[in-house]
């Protein structure tokens, strides 16, 4: 069985540091351990990003939605996950999505002063953060200018593949038909009839108000 030092030592910003140095922070941070059951709601968006949230263990929804509230994506992500520390600096230290349990699921925080004034003294963990937010931006950009053929069913899978955190795993899409031809710039039998020969293929699944898409990675 993984004691508490293996586990947060598998956690991406912990990952490579000495357990010397671990159990050091841990002499002089309180970390905050939660237990959160399936369905409870962990956090919400504009809720001020003042810490690290770590999930420990079990599974997470991660629900997204448009400005105007007219579409939202939901992914899964299993432990261990850190959630957004991108949203821990920058204009907006505000959560952008909904996180609740899917599973049971339980956490550990770590405050941001702490980060600050403690963790970044570490150069492995401030390797470890710069990589994260670096490899995000980057992998997010290179989907923005990814060439397409211009057929609808591409221009519905970028539309996908560029809202969405990770090309890998079930997804849902909240919209409906109308909203989808105009954000693909098509009619709504054109997009009717796209969907339907993608759900052929086994890329999607069609139910009412929403799309599910068993395995995004298919749609690249």
């Amino acid at each position: 069985m993984d004691t508490m030092f293996d586990t947060l030592l598998q956690l991406p910003l912990f990952q490579g540091l000495a357990q010397e140095d671990l159990t050091c922070i841990l002499g002089k941070v309180k970390l905050h351990f939660t237990k959160h059951k399936a369905g409870e709601t962990i956090l919400k968006p504009e809720t001020p990003c003042d810490r690290l949230v770590f999930i420990l263990k079990g599974e997470v929804a991660s629900s997204t939605s448009s400005a105007d509230a007219s579409y939202s994506f939901t992914e899964y992500f299993q432990a261990p996950y850190l959630i957004e520390p991108q949203s821990l600096f920058g204009m907006n230290t505000a959560y952008v999505s909904t996180y609740a349990a899917y599973s049971e699921v339980h956490t550990v925080s770590v405050s941001k002063a702490f980060v600050l004034n403690e963790l970044f003294k570490y150069e492995i963990f401030r390797l470890n953060y710069m990589n994260i937010i670096s490899n995000r931006a980057q992998n997010l950009n290179g989907r923005l200018w990814e060439k397409t053929t211009g057929e609808l069913e591409q221009r519905i899978s970028s539309f996908i593949l560029t809202h969405i955190e990770r090309p890998a795993g079930e997804k849902i899409l909240k919209i409906k038909m109308e909203e989808l031809a105009q954000v693909v710039n098509d009619t709504r039998m054109g997009v009717s009839k796209a969907l339907n020969g993608m759900q052929e293929a086994g890329l999607l699944e069609l139910h009412r108000g929403e799309i599910v898409i068993p395995e995004a990675k298919n749609l690249l």
